[in-house]
């Protein structure tokens, strides 16, 4: 068997959660490789909205295996309140999630370090959550890092040492935090934490491939936020492309199998850095209204702009993509007409590989114009009632990307997801 790997394509908030959610019932497996708290993937059905930050989409569908996998950052305090609300709502989580033992723990003086980066950085800042993450990924990278499976043995210890590390740190930052309240919280939180089955994740993922069992790789973030591919360093700390499943979950390489691309049918970015369709006029504040552009852990408005399909290739040849799944569409159902971005002007070059840096000021999109569909496509229930503007959008975008769409999304709830056999699949 191999593994099949979900994943954004863009900046981030494409709509993983509900993908994740809509094909959980083919897989007996779906894992979390990478990224921390600030995942906010977002599920609607059955008149609910449920936002997840680390635990895997898969687990509101019945009898799947659900991991955290040993590529991901944990905050024990943030995991137990998302948990605890879950199971408040009904979930049975402890009888179907698990956590590798080689996940790296997020502590409370990891967040504090986050902020006072931050605040250092003055104008320059990132634009991070503020969650904790960076600083916990770099003291993996390090070398010093808690890891979850370090709880079961001397962990007082090696805490210690860690939380007298970082204020050595913050000492040198001009902080003096008072701890006391904040660790408390965080060591109750690692108990309940132990109340959930800890797992060597690599064994039970292999194992369960050997057994004939399919297994979904969920990543969070983007690829254009990847730390070696995306806008750097206005980028996450983690690796958010199909190589991370692999670094993440302990999958080789050749385990991996079908690599589902997702992507808004515009554009969005959250914090700082460089957005080449950003829109500053009334079209992006209408594509913000429109599609409820704030985002799910900060509720920070998302900058918003036309599609580009320069990042859009380059994420797909990254990733290895062979199927595309678009979001959003119904988003863009009012207007009169769209705009994608085909190749980018770089002093006075046009070029439609994505460059070294895309700082801004210094690209100048490309546009082709196409007519809108001027249809509510909310309530259709398949591909026949699609409008043929929105078909020929379709197509221009398989026809740019050189790869198939074949799930297309028209609304947030689960049921609003239409499957799609594109010609491309038969090629």
């Amino acid at each position: 068997m191999k593994v099949d790997v979900l994943l954004g394509l863009q900046w981030g908030d494409e709509g993983k959660g509900k993908v994740v959610d809509v094909l959980t019932p083919r897989y007996d497996v779906v894992a979390r490789f990478q990224g921390g708290p600030n995942a906010g993937h977002t599920l609607e059905f059955e008149g609910h909205k449920y936002v997840l930050r680390s635990i895997p989409s898969g687990i509101f569908q019945h009898g799947q295996v659900n991991i955290i996998g040993n590529g991901v950052v944990l905050d024990p305090v943030l995991f137990r309140e998302e948990a605890e609300s879950l199971e408040r709502s009904g979930i049975d989580l402890r009888s179907m999630l698990k956590i590798s033992k080689k996940v790296h723990l997020i502590l409370p003086t990891h967040r504090l370090l986050d902020a006072a980066n931050e605040r250092a950085k003055g104008g320059a800042k990132i634009g991070t959550t503020g969650k904790g993450i960076g600083p916990t990924y770099t003291d993996k990278i390090s070398r010093n890092g808690l890891r979850l499976g370090d709880t079961l043995h001397n962990f007082r210890e090696k805490y210690a040492a860690a939380r007298n590390r970082h204020l050595v740190l913050l000492h040198a930052m001009g902080e003096d935090p008072d701890l006391t309240e904040l660790e408390q919280r965080w060591l109750d939180a690692v108990e309940y934490i132990h109340t959930f089955d800890i797992i060597d994740s690599e064994h039970y993922i292999n194992r369960a491939l050997r057994d004939g069992k399919s297994v979904l790789c969920e990543g969070a973030q983007g690829t254009m936020l990847d730390i070696d591919f995306g806008s750097y360093p206005f980028v996450t700390s983690s690796n958010t492309i199909t190589a991370g499943a692999c670094s993440g979950l302990g999958v080789a390489p050749n385990k991996i199998g079908e690599v589902y691309g997702i992507f808004k049918a515009y554009c969005t970015r959250v914090g700082s850095g460089p957005f080449p369709t950003e829109l500053f006029d009334e079209t992006g504040k209408a594509i913000r209204d429109k599609g409820h552009e704030y985002g799910a852990v900060t509720g920070r408005e998302r900058r918003c702009g036309w599609i580009d399909l320069v990042a859009l290739r380059y994420a797909i040849m990254i990733n290895g993509v062979s199927q595309l799944i678009m979001m959003k569409s119904d988003v863009l159902d009012d207007f009169d007409s769209i705009k994608a971005c085909v190749a980018y002007k770089v002093e006075g070059e046009t070029v439609t590989d994505f460059p070294y840096s895309i700082d801004e000021g210094s690209i100048e999109p490309i546009y082709v114009e196409l007519p809108g569909w001027k249809t509510d496509m909310t309530a259709m229930k398949s591909t026949d009632e699609f409008p043929k503007e929105f078909i020929d959008y379709i197509t221009f975008l398989e026809r740019e990307l050189m790869t198939p769409i074949t799930i297309v999304s028209i609304g947030p709830d689960r049921e609003q997801t239409i499957f799609r056999n594109s010609p491309l699949l038969k090629q």
